[in-house]
């Protein structure tokens, strides 16, 4: 299969590339600098040539700004905004345009979902709330629908923090774990979802393979713990200890619209996946958290 990849440079898109070729896939990326020669330049707010999307049986957005930064920033929340839901958009209307129709497979968060508790969720359950990446979420999908209306399929990722060597949630929290100041965040009792970028990767391979898998797909581990029981596994499997806690009041001050990712709980499940047949190598936390940090 053929698959025209924008963020391709970035942790999962460098993950994603590196299992599509392992399997004889051809990979084009696309880039606003200069193009390696498996490379494609393109404006990512701006328009694409129909005539790139139509070289491709498959089209991966895993474009978005770094989480890092002043989330008190106006600047921060446009950059939130602009980086997912103007390259969907982009590349939503090229394929729109385009005489082939690729497959869109589109990057999304589990965010999406906002807090609902213990609830177990899956596809199907609503979004609630107006958290700042739940916000970005709801238009980073809406975003999709013009390549849904011109008749391709699209499925939306709905990714929870992806644990691997290297990845961006891994470094910090391994940071603060080995420090010895890892804790649970507020009472640790929402739900924290996460995948590893092992079986990330199979599951995005598999949904560009499966016609049946569109519309949204969650991307997270079968059973999801909660924020106490993550911390306890990492805590152990690093020898460190995890007796500080850290207050609610103190997480909503320093981290402003993004307190919500780290005290909102999201219970999800992958049932869309499951339905599929699909089966996940690392399907709860202390899989995920060895694969990685043993790796």
């Amino acid at each position: 299969m053929r698959f025209l990849i924008a963020g391709d440079s970035g942790y999962l898109g460098t993950t994603l590339r590196r299992r599509l070729e392992r399997d004889g896939h051809q990979v084009t990326g696309l880039t606003r600098h200069r193009p390696r020669p498996d490379q494609v330049q393109w404006d990512p707010t701006g328009t694409l040539d129909p005539g790139v999307v139509d070289a491709a049986d498959v089209v991966v957005n895993l474009c978005g700004s770094s989480l890092l930064g002043n989330p008190h920033s106006a600047s921060y929340e446009h950059r939130l905004f602009q980086s997912r839901v103007g390259t969907t958009r982009t590349l939503a209307d090229a394929i729109a345009a385009s005489d082939r129709k690729p497959a869109f497979l589109a990057g999304n968060g589990i965010s999406w979902y906002g807090d609902h508790g213990a609830e177990p969720l899956t596809e199907d359950s609503d979004s609630r709330g107006e958290a700042l990446l739940t916000r970005v979420t709801r238009a980073w999908q809406a975003a999709t629908e013009p390549a849904a209306d011109a008749g391709a399929r699209v499925s939306v990722l709905r990714t929870s923090p992806v644990f691997g060597p290297g990845s961006m949630v891994t470094t910090l929290l391994g940071r603060v774990f080995r420090l010895g100041v890892g804790g649970r965040l507020g009472n640790g009792r929402q739900y924290f979802p996460l995948v590893s970028a092992h079986d990330w990767a199979e599951a995005v391979a598999r949904i560009a393979a499966d016609d049946a898998l569109s519309g949204p797909v969650n991307l997270v581990v079968p059973e999801v713990p909660t924020n106490a029981e993550f911390t306890r596994a990492l805590g152990q499997l690093l020898h460190r200890p995890t007796v500080l806690p850290v207050p609610a009041a103190a997480i909503r001050l320093a981290a402003g619209p993004m307190a919500p990712e780290l005290l909102n709980s999201v219970r999800a499940r992958p049932q869309a996946l499951l339905d599929g047949g699909f089966t996940f190598r690392h399907p709860d936390v202390d899989a995920v958290l060895a694969a990685t940090f043993n790796a």
